[in-house]
């Protein structure tokens, strides 16, 4: 019976990884094209872009849900709501507001480069990820890491110095530079952000459970998301799909 029990266990974690991959699959590739499309065909608002990077916030509390009715079953009245305590509710919150900083520069990088050179240079990310994560939670480097930080960096000067090539219609030098800049930066601030999620696991002082994790990562996609809706307010983004929805209704008027 027992063993039994842990062949499950195994088989719905090997599922649970499964399913991530997949979602992380879908959005790293389709995320920077429907963002480039939706610039390409006149939008403009960088927070709108910010904000639809997390505002899917909320589907976290469907699998949450499930494993709390799984422990209510399991365990009784006696089962936790949640698991989280309070110091790593505060550097979740403090996390999710860099990683909503990070959406901002992101969708700037999107608005001036092609997809290509987005996705080349962001990906300088893993090299700055291996560097933060030496310096926070003395991650070691290794050969392979090494060759990969080195290659990174080669590829993302070598996008920098050949930038005529995929320079959007129109675009001037300084936009197109600035737009890759900006990428280049928010690569950097990600770098950092995944070894400071680690550091939170590892200052956590309690059992890091796929709850757990699901826990952190609501809070940070929702205090993000609240940092956007905060640009979007200042920035009257709001007002103008207000406008657009009334322009719409009018027109099939």
């Amino acid at each position: 019976m027992v063993e039994m029990e842990k062949n499950a266990n195994k088989k719905s974690k090997r599922a649970l990884l499964l399913l991530n991959v997949i979602f992380l699959a879908i959005g790293a590739c389709g995320g920077p094209m429907v963002m480039r499309l939706y610039f390409l065909h006149g939008g403009s608002r960088l927070w709108l872009e910010s904000w639809l990077e997390t505002g899917g916030w909320p589907v976290t509390f469907i699998p949450l849900l499930v494993a709390y009715l799984r422990r209510r079953r399991k365990e009784g009245s006696p089962a936790k709501l949640y698991f989280m305590g309070g110091p790593v509710f505060v550097a979740a919150t403090v996390i999710g507001l860099l990683t909503g900083l990070d959406d901002y520069i992101y969708s700037y990088g999107v608005d001036r480069l092609p997809v290509s050179t987005v996705s080349l240079v962001l990906a300088s990310h893993l090299a700055f990820t291996a560097l933060f994560a030496f310096i926070l939670v003395k991650q070691r480097f290794t050969a392979y890491s090494i060759n990969a930080v080195f290659l990174l960096i080669v590829g993302a000067g070598v996008l920098a110095l050949h930038t005529s090539g995929d320079r959007p219609e129109g675009e001037s030098s300084k936009e197109y530079f600035l737009g890759f800049f900006m990428t280049l930066a928010a690569a950097i601030l990600y770098g950092f952000v995944l070894p400071l999620v680690e550091l939170t696991y590892k200052k956590a002082k309690q059992a890091i459970t796929f709850t757990l994790v699901l826990e952190i990562q609501l809070v940070m996609c929702f205090f993000a998301t609240l940092f956007c809706t905060i640009g979007m307010l200042i920035n009257k983004d709001f007002k103008f799909v207000l406008d657009w929805d009334m322009l719409l209704s009018s027109s099939s008027l």
